[in-house]
């Protein structure tokens, strides 16, 4: 019989070659159409995801004193009306401490091929999955099925082809022999033990709660360590149902389920601090905001801690051969899931002498104008309502509110709703463009998460440069983009945004959208600038969850 390992040892070599040459690779399906799927397969997914309202979450976990919830849907407007168990730490650690000398002693072959089996299995209910994304996290209903299925598997599977790489390096045993002088050499056998080093706790976000917290998952998972999964309180079932998939394997194989729990919470009543500040958190995973990232990585030193937050995106436009294709392109990223992305692109930077185009220039006022009339064509087109989605948080839409209202003379482009076919109560925005003044950092350099957006007039092209490469040194940017003809201008976008710690996309057009991130090829974060404090897609990110013991004799 064949172990879990050799059993998805495809999905494994191929990623860990991935990784290596950076090209494409995509073993998870991306697309919802029939013909990739059994007959049924969406609307038994739909039937799975209806089926959990108004109930509670058939979870039982250790710990475990009340019961929590108070999701909404940001489509329907109405409560999941599902409730979850509300845990108390010390009880819960207490369990995953009884199920971990298991898990860590059984060796990183077995554990991987366990995280392929779950991974496997959370591929297999990828519909049930985008219909509870779409109405926890907002994202329309393909993204959700591409983006929080597809998309968040590959970063899983990355998570997991780096840590059995690096744990791989890791002979179990060696022959060491040298002559400390005269006579026979000294023969010494050695032995070399992976050993995790505790509990991680993986704060998930609102908006794309699978994307970020599977890599940290499978890479804690894989090392040895139990994982306690700390969801957004508006967005907990895409991690429930997570967490259910995960322990009825680790059952399955003979494990403790233990190893992988779930500490839901409300706004009202959140346990995160209890979590963070346990002495035996020994990880913490975090995306979310900036603000309280950064509270994090100062007051949890007894931790490792991987942060992945967000900043000030920006797009330097210098000059374009094509540009319909330039502004149909940033107006796609801009509506996309209504611009709840860590890689949206905020900060619109031109020159005030205008965006070369051949031998004439686009002023600033002609951007805006054709800029505004991109986003109004793109929102024209079929499949608008599903590409912008919904506004996850109330709190979001206030602060497109609170901007419009507080800076009037400044708007461009108004935010107003989008109907989403079947879902009249649904919550939504398109984007709300404003003209932002470059001497103004105090309002555009800051992220104002969101369909928000400001043109910069800047000026020269090199200001323009220079002041978006400085945001994202000084506040943080994951993703920044630029368009330019001239290559040695290029090289400088490369070069200044390399200086920053940002990844830069330039000429994207074809690209839709240009924020997309490509598993096994594209490094997300780089951990030099205030977005987060680590990539969360390369070896680094794996190293440190697990040390090594050795021992020795003389033979």
């Amino acid at each position: 019989m064949r172990t879990l390992l050799e059993r998805h040892r495809g999905w494994l070599d191929g990623a860990i070659a991935a990784i290596a040459s950076r090209a494409h690779f995509a073993p998870f399906t991306e697309s919802p159409g029939r013909r990739h799927h059994p007959p049924g397969a969406k609307q038994a997914g739909r039937a799975a995801f209806e089926a959990r309202l108004g109930r509670p979450f058939p979870l039982r976990l250790p710990g475990e004193v009340r019961r929590v919830g108070a999701e909404i849907s940001p489509y329907t407007g109405a409560p999941l009306g599902i409730d979850y168990p509300g845990v108390s730490v010390g009880p819960l650690y207490a369990a995953m401490h009884v199920a971990w000398p298991q898990w860590a002693a059984a060796g990183p072959a077995v554990r991987v091929g366990v995280c392929l089996e779950i991974l496997h299995q959370l591929h297999q209910a990828t519909f049930e999955n985008a219909f509870a994304t779409m109405h926890t996290a907002g994202q329309g209903f393909l993204l959700a099925f591409a983006g929080s299925g597809a998309s968040s598997l590959d970063r899983g599977l990355e998570g997991l082809a780096h840590a059995h790489e690096a744990m791989s390096r890791i002979p179990s045993h060696a022959t060491y022999s040298r002559r400390f002088g005269p006579g026979e050499p000294v023969v010494l056998a050695k032995r070399y033990r992976i050993k995790p080093v505790g509990i991680t706790v993986v704060l998930s976000c609102g908006t794309y709660p699978a994307w970020n917290a599977y890599p940290a998952i499978f890479a804690s998972l894989a090392t040895g360590n139990p994982v306690v999964i700390k969801p957004h309180p508006e967005a907990i079932l895409p991690m429930a149902i997570a967490v259910e998939t995960g322990r009825a394997v680790l059952l399955e194989a003979g494990f403790d389920p233990n190893l992988l729990t779930l500490a839901a919470d409300t706004r009202a009543d959140p346990i995160t601090w209890s979590l963070l500040d346990h002495p035996d958190t020994a990880i913490i995973d975090f995306t979310g905001s900036q603000r309280f990232g950064a509270l994090i990585e100062a007051r949890c030193r007894h931790a490792q801690v991987y942060t992945e937050t967000a900043g000030c995106n920006a797009v330097v436009v210098e000059s374009t051969d094509d540009p319909e294709a330039m502004f149909a392109a940033i107006a796609h990223g801009l509506c996309a899931f209504s611009g709840q992305m860590c890689t949206t692109a905020q900060n619109i930077f031109v020159p005030a002498d205008g965006v070369r185009h051949g031998s004439a220039r686009i002023l600033p006022d002609a951007f805006e104008r054709r800029l505004i009339a991109a986003v109004e064509e793109t929102l024209a087109r079929p499949g608008a309502a599903g590409l912008c989605g919904t506004i996850q948080s109330p709190a979001i839409l206030s602060t497109v509110t609170h901007l419009a209202e507080s800076h009037p003379q400044a708007v461009l482009r108004a935010s107003g709703p989008i109907p989403q076919a079947g879902y009249p109560a649904a919550r939504t925005a398109t984007p709300l463009i404003l003209r932002g003044d470059i001497a103004d950092r105090s309002l555009y350099g800051q992220e104002h998460f969101g369909p928000i957006s400001f043109v910069i007039a800047a000026p020269s092209r090199e200001a323009a440069l220079h002041r978006a490469a400085e945001d994202a040194r000084q506040h943080g940017a994951i993703a920044c983009y630029a368009y330019s003809t001239d290559a040695d201008f290029c090289d400088q976008i490369e070069d200044a945004f390399a200086d920053a710690g940002a990844s830069v996309g330039i000429n994207l057009r074809r690209q839709l959208p240009i924020n997309y991130t490509a598993g096994y090829s594209d490094f997300h974060v780089t951990g030099l600038n205030p977005a987060g404090n680590a990539c969360l897609t390369d070896i680094a990110f794996v190293a440190r969850r697990f040390r090594v013991v050795q021992s020795k004799r003389e033979l």
